[in-house]
């Protein structure tokens, strides 16, 4: 096995290498004065099962084609069986037609990665299930809720909470989370008005006297989450806390 990484996260791949007991593969991934990425590997890796680990994280389009790039060289390095590790899958929200003249880029990306050469996708929290179906290779879509689950025990307890979906999207994860509590959920109806904003329209459930977590995956500019707290509290919620897999803005202002 070997494991490689480009230049999203080097420190969670060096942790995961330390856990596998493994070294990481000596690779220079730079860019070229025009801002093209370059990639070579430093190590034989041929008849190896690579593990490439790429967030897509920002920027993301460096990060992407880095990690396409990356794919590419293991796979005319004569890699026996390349997995792409995407700890945040890039583009996810993009996994439908919202408009007449749009795209759908989450399978754009699917087809790149698919191309490349990946013949496994293991990934985390896909902002929708249905994406798995995007690709003709297999994925595993690794789930937070495990980890979650224990931190909330131990600062909330199990008893009068409620877990709360930010939008309509999200039912299925938070009825996931209250069903590991014998809890009840809530949804927080709102709507856009334009990309990256957010209006609490009605909060559908009852969070008065309860403490009120609210689960998401992606947390971009904050507004919905901030807004979908406001009306919790404003509902009679005893406290609100947020339980977030990829901190995607808190990233950027790091």
């Amino acid at each position: 096995m070997k494991i490689i990484t480009g230049n999203a996260n080097p420190k969670l791949a060096q942790e995961i290498a330390e856990h596998c007991f493994a070294t990481l593969v000596p690779a220079t991934v730079s860019t070229f004065a025009d801002g093209e990425s370059s990639v070579e590997f430093n190590e034989n890796i041929r008849g190896e099962d690579v593990f490439i680990i790429q967030s897509t994280a920002t920027p993301v389009n460096d990060s992407l084609m880095e990690l396409l790039i990356m794919i590419d060289a293991a796979r005319r390095s004569s890699a026996s069986r390349i997995t792409a590790v995407i700890p945040y899958f890039g583009y996810a929200r993009q996994d439908r037609k919202s408009a007449s003249r749009t795209p759908i880029t989450a399978k754009l990306v699917a087809n790149l990665l698919t191309t490349a050469g990946a013949n496994r996708i293991l990934t985390m929290d896909l902002h929708a299930g249905q994406i798995q179906g995007f690709f003709d290779i297999p994925v595993d879509d690794l789930t937070s809720r495990m980890v979650f689950a224990k931190d909330i025990k131990r600062s909330v307890g199990t008893q009068d909470t409620v877990f709360v979906s930010p939008d309509a999207g999200g039912v299925v994860r938070a009825r996931k989370f209250a069903d590991m509590f014998h809890a009840d959920i809530a949804i927080v109806d709102k709507r856009r008005p334009e990309a990256g904003k957010s209006e609490v329209m009605n909060l559908i459930g009852d969070v008065k006297d309860k403490h009120a977590i609210l689960v998401d995956d992606i947390v971009d500019s904050g507004g919905t989450l901030c807004n979908a707290a406001k009306a919790i509290m404003d509902a009679g919620a005893v406290s609100v806390r947020a339980y977030i897999t990829h901190g995607v803005w808190i990233i950027h202002l790091l």
